[in-house]
Order: structure tokens, then sequence, then C-alpha cells
């Protein structure tokens, strides 16, 4: 059973539009801990060349980080690059992916940010919201917020903190987590239907010794192009 769309909206929309859409549609992320017990994940990333994005999702179990099974899809990226806008980019290609894995994931893990988003709507929270299904952002870089660095030891985290949406308060949109020993931390957050401590555990169960977790990693390398080919039910 694939992951299917709940929730749709047109993607053409100009960026006056789409933020305002961001707007609407970040009040209906939830940021709590809504789903049952977790036996498989799924990775999420997407690259781009020569005007085609190209998404991967790759299935593990877990917490045992099995590679199940992995997706491809490709699409023309028709969206302007804007910063605060990439899910606008990037997300019909994820979702076409999402419809074709053959299995359902119990959580999604993107490569990008969740709630820690100028308007709190990154891919990890835009599509988990439109599959309704609970998921993380873990990014190798900030996008927006202030931070302190953790402690170098894995494990340690700070939180990533921002005003609110109306300019005031000090929310918590994140956190920075050290998941290798004296290597860069990564931006974990809540996407969808999922607490920011649960994520930041996620994150760090799905660790093997890289600094990205492996649903993540693997993520990011099908979606650049190195399929690991050991798979004979992937659809490639």
């Amino acid at each position: 059973m694939s992951i299917s769309q709940k929730i749709f909206h047109p993607w053409d929309l100009d960026p006056a539009a789409a933020i305002a859409l961001q707007r609407e549609l970040a009040a209906k992320v939830i940021r709590k801990t809504a789903f049952g017990p977790v036996t498989t994940i799924a990775g999420v990333d997407a690259s781009y060349r020569d005007g085609i994005a190209r998404a991967a999702v790759v299935a593990f179990s877990f917490p045992g980080l099995d590679m199940l099974d992995y997706v491809i899809a490709e699409r023309p990226v028709d969206y302007p690059y804007v910063p605060g806008l990439l899910s606008f980019r990037e997300a019909p290609a994820v979702l076409d992916a999402l419809e074709k894995l053959p299995l359902t994931p119990d959580l999604l893990i993107f490569d990008g940010h969740g709630i820690a988003h100028p308007r709190r709507l990154g891919i990890a929270s835009h599509v988990g919201l439109l599959v309704d299904k609970p998921s993380i952002g873990c990014a190798k870089s900030r996008l927006v917020g202030r931070y302190e660095e953790p402690g170098r030891e894995r494990g340690n985290y700070t939180y990533l903190h921002d005003a609110g949406t109306d300019g005031e308060g000090n929310d918590i949109i994140g956190a920075v987590v050290r998941t290798r020993t004296g290597v860069k931390p990564v931006f974990v957050s809540i996407g969808h239907r999922i607490s920011l401590d649960a994520a930041i555990d996620v994150v760090l169960v799905c660790g093997r010794g890289y600094r990205l977790p492996e649903p993540t990693r693997w993520a990011d390398r099908i979606a650049g192009g190195q399929e690991p080919g050991i798979l004979p039910t992937a659809t490639r």
C-alpha cells in the first residue's frame, strides 16, 4: 500500500499566494506525537539536474534499519527558485515517489526542515500534512533561528529558537543535535504528528556512525544517482 495525498492545493501559485498558503497550512500541523508503534521508517530527499527533480523514498525497518525498498520519481521543475518556498519545487516529485512506494512506512524523515522555517512549513511539514503521515525534518544546515552549540559528544543537543511568526515571542522551533561525536550537528524539527523530543530520539536511533540518519543518508545518495542495486523488488 502506497502513501496517497489527502490534502490538495495548486502548485503554480505566485510567491505571495504561496506564502499565504504556507501560513494557512502551518496552522494545521500537529506538533505532538499522534501515532502508534513504529516498525518502518522512510527517508525522503530530492535532487535537481537539467530542470528535472528526482525524488527518492527509501524504506527501512525500525529500529533495525534494514533497507526494505526504495523508489524514485522524476518530473520537470516548474516552480522558480524562491527562498522559503522550496517545497513548491520539490514536493510534487516527492508525492509521486510516495505514491509508488509498495509499502506504507509508519514515519517519514526528510532531508530538510519541518517547522524550523520562517512560516513553520518546511518540506517535512508540508508533505507530512498533505499525506497526513508522521514526519520529521532533519536538515544539514539552519534556515532560520538561533542556538548555542551543543556539546561535542553524540546525543548532546540544544534548542533552536526563533521569534513567533508574528515577530514576537521566543518559540522553540527545533533542536541542534550532535549525531556523531566531534562532527557538525544536524537541525531536527517537527514535521507533522510528532513531538520534538520524539523526533530527536528517532534521529539518534537512526544513526549508523554517520552524521546523517541512515534513511536520509541513503535517500540523498539515491536521489543523487547512487542506487544500491541490491533490492530486486525496488522500483527504479
